[in-house]
């Protein structure tokens, strides 16, 4: 993980959101939205040496906290408005949101997704009754896309997060963790184009203002970090956090982040892989990269969190079940659990078997087996015997190599 501290003043004259506003948004999505859960979890406080509460966002219907800012946006639209449908881009939650709400409201909808978005975000959007175009390589180029294709046929265009009504409906996640959790410290927020970190900050600096925010962006897009400090880090490639994957921040947004948000972490793919399979493994719930990448923060430098009370925002649940499947096998394997090894055998009968046993002996479990006689510089009466196995941790793994060394196999780790 890698930070900047910013001397923010916490001035919130000026801004376009003020905490009447995200109070008058509360008013507006109650009943319609849920008020989701902000429950301690005991053990992440252990591990990490703080107290944790986690903000279920990814109990919304649409999975993901973008449904707040969405229906503020679209319940102030006029008749003759809703009449001419929305237009919005996103890659997925915005999407769904927007679908969900407009679809409740009786308004027209066409959303812009990008390629490359999850399929379940394109399928789930479809679902909820919105026209989908898929189209541009990015974020902004489905943007530059949907907002010709809305003027062309006077549609109201819906930002993602730089937007007053949408900052505003996104604040009141602030609002509902300071009401469950007056006493926290620090809140913990992903930063995509900014809307959800910029609502939560006038919010909670509005009620607390020594309270602590800190946003989080992957490695891979670090576009608020490089706005806010004049930085020129690369914003490019395929992140676990695609959801937080924006090149470029809004206009807004990036001035409320500037004086409201104390400090920003950068997190790797590595990082967001662990945090996602952390929380399903140990909280049971299944949250995307981008809603992961608070806890991702977290666990990657615990000693700047020792004893605070710390809010973290799961902001979303939208993953494919392959991309699970994948993130838990990768995370198995960096612990030590699951491992791929090489041997080089005898090509004759009972090798296998013999191997077989030395394994069982010490307590590994064979999960697949193959032969390589072919595509190999072995000598011909010799194969590679490639194995995955499973053991308890990299301790145990470490007692399996030392066996099947003390027995004269050549194993290594692949």
């Amino acid at each position: 993980m890698t930070e900047l501290s910013q001397n923010t003043s916490s001035d919130l004259s000026g801004l376009p959101v003020a905490l009447g506003d995200i109070h008058a948004a509360a008013d507006t999505i109650r009943g319609a939205v849920v008020e989701t859960p902000c429950s301690y979890s005991r053990t992440l406080s252990n591990i990490c040496g703080c107290d944790i509460w986690l903000k279920f966002e990814n109990l919304q219907f649409t999975s993901s906290f973008k449904e707040r800012g969405a229906l503020n946006r679209l319940t102030a639209l006029t008749p003759e408005e809703r009449a001419r449908g929305v237009i919005a881009m996103s890659a997925g939650n915005h999407a769904q949101g927007v679908a969900y709400h407009a679809k409740r409201l009786g308004i027209p909808a066409t959303i812009v997704m990008p390629v490359g978005t999850p399929m379940v975000k394109v399928e789930n959007t479809k679902h909820h009754g919105a026209e989908v175009v898929v189209t541009g390589a990015t974020l902004e180029e489905a943007a530059v896309y949907a907002r010709s294709h809305g003027e062309a046929r006077g549609m109201i265009f819906v930002h993602p997060y730089d937007d007053p009504l949408v900052i505003a409906g996104q604040g009141t996640v602030g609002l509902e963790m300071l009401k469950a959790v007056p006493e926290l410290d620090t809140l913990v927020v992903p930063i995509g184009g900014g809307g959800l970190i910029s609502g939560i900050g006038i919010a909670a600096k509005s009620i607390k203002p020594t309270v602590r925010i800190l946003g989080v962006e992957a490695w891979l897009y670090p576009s608020m970090y490089n706005a806010i400090h004049d930085g020129n880090l690369p914003a490019r490639g395929d992140t676990l956090a695609e959801g937080i994957a924006v090149k470029s921040p809004g206009k807004i947004t990036t001035e409320i982040v500037r004086r409201l948000v104390d400090d920003i972490a950068l997190v790797n793919e590595a990082e967001l892989e662990r945090a996602v399979a952390t929380l399903i493994s140990i909280e049971k719930t299944v949250v995307e990269g981008a809603g992961a990448a608070g806890l991702a923060a977290l666990m990657s430098d615990t000693s700047r969190f020792a004893g605070q009370k710390v809010g973290l925002v799961l902001s979303g649940g939208n993953i494919d079940t392959r991309l699970i499947a994948s993130v838990l096998t990768r995370e198995l394997a960096r612990e030590g659990r699951l491992t791929q090894l090489s041997l080089d055998i005898p090509d004759r009968p009972g090798q296998l078997a013999a191997v077989a046993s030395l394994l069982a002996e010490a307590g590994a479990n064979i999960i697949e087996v193959s032969h390589q006689r072919t595509f190999s510089d072995l000598p011909a009466k010799a194969t590679l015997l490639q194995l995955v196995i499973e053991t308890r941790d990299s301790a145990h793994l470490d007692e399996v190599m030392a066996k099947l060394g003390a027995s004269g196999l050549s194993a290594r780790c692949t």
